[in-house]
């Protein structure tokens, strides 16, 4: 049996990843940097050390929120490939989701970082190292997120291709 072609009906479903990827990225840095490392909180540098009961409850809750929205991020991925996932006779690449979950982890950390790390200064990756040493764990959260978001759209466009080669016959799934 040949696979449908890749057209509207068998478009694989790139937000669907992508939304999977910002919510394991959001769940990453909320449970190990922040619970299991407790490199910092959503709010530590904006003036809430985790130094007083109450300083440390509203960082507790705001980290609560963060997890929250990650949740999200991740029912709205399984919603949308959900959707996709019911038509018949497609086959997509694994590549791919591989490829829009990266994408989606590495946009979480580029974003994340830019703007809680540098613009807004709300938090710094490792705060349990001299505040000089800061920006050195910022830019390096930077990097990674810049390279998984490159190497998920190299991964993603890869798979693209074998998607679009087992819809024109040359690949069959039986």
């Amino acid at each position: 049996m040949a696979v449908q072609p890749v057209g509207s009906r068998g478009q694989f479903p790139s937000a669907a990843g992508i939304f999977f990827g910002l919510g394991l990225g959001g769940f990453f840095d909320g449970i190990v940097l922040h619970q299991i490392l407790q490199w910092h909180h959503m709010v530590t540098s904006a003036g809430y050390p985790p130094d007083t009961v109450a300083n440390l409850k509203f960082n507790t809750l705001l980290d609560g929120l963060f997890h929250g929205a990650t949740y999200v991020f991740v029912v709205i991925g399984l919603v949308l490939l959900w959707r996709a996932a019911h038509r018949a006779h497609i086959w997509w690449s694994g590549m791919m989701l591989i490829g829009t979950i990266l994408m989606g982890f590495g946009l979480f950390n580029v974003v994340e970082g830019i703007i809680d790390h540098h613009l807004l200064e709300l938090h710094h990756v490792n705060e349990t190292v001299p505040p000089e040493q800061w920006i050195y764990w910022d830019v390096g959260f930077l990097i990674w997120g810049a390279l998984m978001l490159g190497g998920g759209w190299l991964l993603h466009r890869s798979g693209k291709h074998a998607t679009r080669q087992a819809s024109t016959g040359l690949r069959r799934v039986h």
